[in-house]
């Protein structure tokens, strides 16, 4: 996709739309956070610093600015609370970001009570299905960031090889993957698994601080840099610019991925 163009997009009806988790807000000591059908926090905002990303899964998954810092197109499979459209609005204002969501209701509530970003040039919603709306591209996206989650658990169409598959596609050359896992999900190596196969290993895993996530990141061809060195340099180049904590990135992707003590190994 070249500059700002944009995609036509017909969505598809859904069957069962009325069995979507319910949202609901919460408010605590400054933390506004939306929930999808059950007490756990799908997306949290600072009432006082609204681009903050407040979960430790967002930040992790941001971690693929390792590896591409100035991505051009960004696509959100997910909405949740706008966290990922507060963030790229504020430090990477050149990017044109589309948040795809499924359920209008989260798209209304994070438009009344998340203080999204202006839509227009350089962000759009999308009410569609994200498995579906991520076929339109053909190696023209730099990052998807997958959140799917339907309340009780992963959304199962975004963990399929033939999802995978279309991702791979819509990725440009550099482009990178990203989708926010649970490590304690039953399923977490039959999904890694899949993604293995289909980005032919190019795959590192970003645990998050807290609560077991994990940012698996899959890139369309082998990113750089790969040196711990390299990369732990870069690091320090990017906390400042992004305020997130890059340097303990690089020491996690140390810990959780194979390396040769020298670089890491896909």
């Amino acid at each position: 996709m070249a500059g700002k163009a944009r995609h036509p997009f017909r969505r598809r009806i859904r069957d069962g739309a009325d069995a979507m988790p319910e949202v609901e807000i919460s408010e605590t000591d400054g933390l506004r956070s939306l929930h999808l059908g059950s007490p756990t926090v799908q997306s949290s905002m600072d009432l006082a610093d609204p681009s903050d990303l407040v979960l430790t899964y967002t930040r992790a998954m941001m971690g693929f600015l390792l590896f591409n810092p100035d991505p051009r197109h960004i696509l959100q499979v997910g909405l949740g609370g706008g966290s990922f459209a507060r963030f790229i609005d504020d430090y990477l204002p050149d990017a044109v970001s589309v948040a795809v969501e499924i359920n209008p209701q989260v798209i209304t509530v994070a438009r009344a009570f998340f203080q999204l970003p202006e839509e227009g040039d350089f962000f759009e919603i999308v009410e569609a299905d994200g498995a579906d709306y991520v076929k339109i591209f053909r190696g023209s996206t730099d990052a998807i960031l997958v959140d799917g989650f339907d309340g009780e658990q992963i959304v199962d169409a975004l963990t399929t090889e033939d999802f995978f598959e279309d991702c791979r596609r819509a990725l440009s050359p550099a482009g990178v993957f990203v989708t926010n896992w649970w490590s304690g999900d039953k399923r977490y190596f039959t999904f890694l698994d899949r993604l293995l196969k289909v980005f032919e290993g190019r795959v590192l895993e970003l645990p998050a601080a807290t609560h077991g996530n994990v940012a698996v990141m899959a890139f369309r061809q082998t990113p750089a840099p790969l040196g711990l060195d390299a990369l732990k340099k870069r690091a320090e180049a990017l906390e400042p610019r992004f305020g997130l904590e890059f340097v303990e990135f690089v020491s996690r992707l140390r810990m959780t991925n194979q390396h040769n003590g020298g670089r890491l190994l896909l």
